[in-house]
């Protein structure tokens, strides 16, 4: 019977797609300066003999296609040719692709310039990707979670397979910047660090981009704050011919997405996600229990051609338990009793409204954001009495942010400019038992600030010779109202420019140059002892990084691209924690909070390296990228000596090939190797009594910071999607599998040297090797353990779209 049911099934998805309608690509195609319609423009399905042109309002489709990826290309005289790539055609929806040409020189007007499917603004012609809707989902081992497709790129450092920490030419993780549809986003990911940026699940749902920017370097002058990267996340327009749906169940997680029109000029996307993590967490008797939720909403509503507002909405809410009955293992032991409680909630909402003139256009942005972040600890998982209480947090971060920005042009010249404030509120309520090299100490404190961040920028751009030279230059100014030391704009003055030069049409040499702030995080800033922000006193400042990155590029005629890039990174005035005695730079990448203690602004650091890419996008089926870093980063340590900072993975080489079979089945394949990053022993006094009751680990020992490194990584991962395109609905099923080989990196660590019983199990507390010392004296009896992410993770997931 069971055998009957599924040939039927198997039957019937082979042969309904025989009667399956074909789909279509429609769009409108503007003016990018003054938003007006551009008519006459030729519009192409690469590899086809589909086409057309656009019409008095700019509107275009292309009929006819059969279902799958298409590179679509469009070409005007007078504008510069653009090609969007991978454009997925179904017959569930029209796909929406819409253009926004920029004007060509004057004395470029008559002649034909092959367009190319990669980026080169003027203000960031180097170290700029744009990754595309169809690479994030199909990346394998990536679980369509962008943090992890970008780690296939050069220059990206990971820390472990099951963290989302962004180390960009190494830089700590707490200096990216995340921007979604010109809206600020503090963080992209759930359980995030605070202090940090990182976290093991992205919370942006994958179908409501278009395209991601990412920014390694060559800042433009209106992203700020920033020391390692900038993301500008794009997200499509919600459909206007009717209500469409889509729903993905997935690994870990299920999630649904809403759009279509709200009258004649409004539109919607919403989406909504719940984890099922906790459940197969349980089922497999795991100590931790995660549970995370999320939603994204876009609304666009559009007065009239020179007029559009558009609201942005995006919130999480985590909570990670402990599932006390796992304690099997001598390693589940150690996690239950280490690992806090946490519950966090965030959200970000932003307005944004463009008004487009005759020769340029205004963007006003007021957004806020808010993120509330709770831990709590006791010893032995005991809440029978406060005075087993070890750690109980919570704080709040707030920020409500106004931006007026101008970007226009004026024949060859490309002007942007605009002003920022935002006026910040922070919280925090800490009471944390600790041990230092200076024994055991108690944090106790309730602080509460605010403050006012206000900016200002402008970026100038001019092509010569035909655009053959371009140079920019751009400045900027931040300040703040949180002490004297930071409220002079001019002390914050960071200069940038960038020059590109085409060789050939196909062949430039790319450099830029810059001097880029950043805030501490504002654990830094709110830190309090005796009714004292300890850290104002201390005369914190901005973290000052001065870049330099040159290199070459090559595209060929099938859509790819060849490309060398050197940098080079000096860090100033980084935050240097008192307590632990280690610059902040060198944490972020594990869960919890960090910055939250004494610190002064003292800390340098350098990272340098050069770093190798050849990307093929989708051509006769096939499409990959390669990539190699050899890098270098260091930071000082308590002595002011240089020694490798935490994220020092010297080799880095990537690998990720693709191939598109007929009847809709893909493979992809990704192999990952990196260097082992370095760590630091644990000191001996890790065996005290008084540390371990209080910690629940080992001590660092950082008068050795990262003198140590860990294994090497070594891991492929496995990716197979088959699609079924049906009349009016499409489905797609994948299997995906992380770390094919069961490639393990060791990581050592200190654990309780406990009594087992017969099956292994630890019973009964640790045990105190010298009862009879002085209770400031007394150790327990520990031993080494080892753990390792070497166990394969295969998934299934499906995607039902109408």
């Amino acid at each position: 019977m069971k055998k009957t049911l599924f040939t039927s099934l198997v039957s019937l998805l082979t042969l309904i797609p025989l009667f399956a309608q074909t789909g279509s690509i429609r769009g409108t195609i503007t003016n990018a300066i003054t938003n007006e319609p551009v008519i006459y423009v030729n519009v192409v399905a690469m590899g086809t003999d589909a086409g057309t042109t656009t019409d008095e309002n700019g509107k275009y489709e292309i009929t006819g296609l059969a279902p799958g990826l298409y590179n679509v290309q469009v070409s005007c005289v007078g504008f510069k040719d653009l090609t969007q790539s991978e454009i997925q055609v179904t017959n569930a929806k029209p796909a929406v692709v819409n253009f926004k040409l920029e004007e060509q020189s004057a004395d470029l007007q008559e002649v034909v310039v092959k367009a190319s499917p990669f980026k080169k603004p003027e203000e960031s012609p180097l170290s700029l990707r744009t990754i595309g809707v169809a690479e994030i989902q199909r990346n394998p081992g990536a679980n369509r979670d962008i943090s992890k497709v970008v780690q296939t790129l050069p220059g990206v450092t990971s820390t472990s397979s099951f963290r989302n920490d962004l180390i960009i030419r190494g830089g700590a993780p707490n200096e990216n910047r995340f921007f979604l549809d010109d809206v600020e986003v503090p963080n992209i990911n759930h359980f995030a660090t605070q202090g940090s940026s990182g976290g093991p699940v992205g919370m942006i749902n994958v179908n409501f981009i278009s395209e991601v920017d990412f920014y390694s370097g060559a800042f433009p002058a209106n992203r700020g704050n920033t020391l390692s990267s900038a993301f500008n996340f794009r997200q499509p327009d919600g459909r206007s011919d009717k209500i469409g749906a889509s729903f993905l169940l997935g690994a870990t997680d299920a999630g649904m997405t809403l759009e279509g029109p709200i009258g004649d000029k409004t539109t919607f996307l919403f989406s909504a996600r719940r984890s099922y993590l906790q459940l197969l967490t349980k089922m497999l008797k795991l100590p931790f229990l995660p549970t995370y939720n999320d939603a994204q909403l876009k609304v666009k509503h559009k007065f009239n051609q020179k007029n559009e507002l558009y609201f942005v909405g995006l919130g999480a809410i985590d909570d990670f338990t402990l599932n006390l009955k796992a304690n099997d293992t001598e390693e589940d032991q150690f996690i239950l009793d280490g690992v806090p409680y946490n519950s966090q909630w965030n959200y970000t909402n932003g307005l944004v409204y463009k008004h487009y003139a005759d020769q340029g256009y205004w963007t006003f942005v007021v957004s806020r954001n808010k993120l509330n972040n709770e831990s709590y600890k006791y010893f032995n998982n005991d809440k029978s009495s406060e005075e087993n209480l070890i750690l109980r947090y919570k704080s709040q971060e707030i920020e409500n942010k106004l931006r007026i920005e101008n970007t226009s042009r004026y024949g060859d010249w490309k002007i942007n400019y605009g002003i920022g404030y935002e006026f910040v509120q922070y919280n925090n309520r800490t009471f944390n038992r600790i041990f230092t090299s200076a024994g055991a100490q108690t944090v106790d404190y309730n602080a509460a600030f605010d403050m006012s961040k206000y900016n200002g920028f402008g970026q100038v751009s001019h092509g010569f010779f035909g655009d053959r030279l371009m140079l920019s230059l751009g400045a900027r100014l931040d300040a703040n109202s949180y002490s004297d030391k930071m409220s002079n704009p001019l002390d914050q003055f960071s200069p940038r420019f960038s020059l590109s030069y085409s060789i050939t049409k196909q062949f430039s040499f790319n450099a830029n140059t810059g001097r880029y702030y950043q805030l501490p995080p504002y654990t830094v800033l709110g830190y309090k002892e005796d009714g004292v922000l300890v850290n104002k006193q201390n005369k914190i400042s901005y973290i000052r990084a001065d870049h330099a990155v040159v290199g070459f590029a090559y595209t060929t005629k099938t859509n790819g691209k060849i490309s060398i890039e050197g940098y080079y990174k000096k860090y100033a005035d980084y935050p240097f924690l008192l307590r632990d005695s280690i610059s902040l730079a060198n944490l972020g990448g594990d869960y919890g909070i960090i910055g939250n203690e004494p610190a002064v602004s003292r800390s340098a650091g350098r990272s340098y390296g050069i770093e190798f890419l050849i990307q093929q996008r989708l051509f006769k089926g096939f499409y990959g990228i390669a990539s190699y870093t050899l890098g270098k980063s260091e930071f000082e340590d308590k002595n002011y000596r240089y020694v490798p900072s935490s994220w020092d993975a010297r080799h880095i080489l990537n690998l990720v090939v693709g191939k598109k079979f007929g009847k809709n089945w893909e493979v992809g394949v990704k192999w990952r190797y990196q260097s082992g990053l370095p760590s630091t022993p644990f000191a001996d006094a890790s065996a005290l009594v008084s540390n371990w009751d209080v910690r629940l680990s080992g001590l660092p020992d950082y008068s050795r910071l990262n003198t140590l490194r860990n294994e090497s990584s070594n891991t492929i991962d496995l990716r197979i999607d088959k699609k079924w395109f049906f009349d009016r609905w499409s489905l797609n099923l994948y299997f995906d599998i992380q770390n094919l080989t069961g490639s393990s990196v060791a990581i050592s660590g200190l654990i309780l040297d406990r009594p087992l019983d017969e099956n292994n199990k630890p019973i009964g507390g640790g045990i105190i090797e010298n009862p009879d010392a002085p209770a400031s004296e007394q150790r327990y009896k520990l031993k080494p353990i080892i753990f390792d992410d070497g166990t394969p993770l295969p998934s299934v997931g499906m995607m039902v779209e109408f």
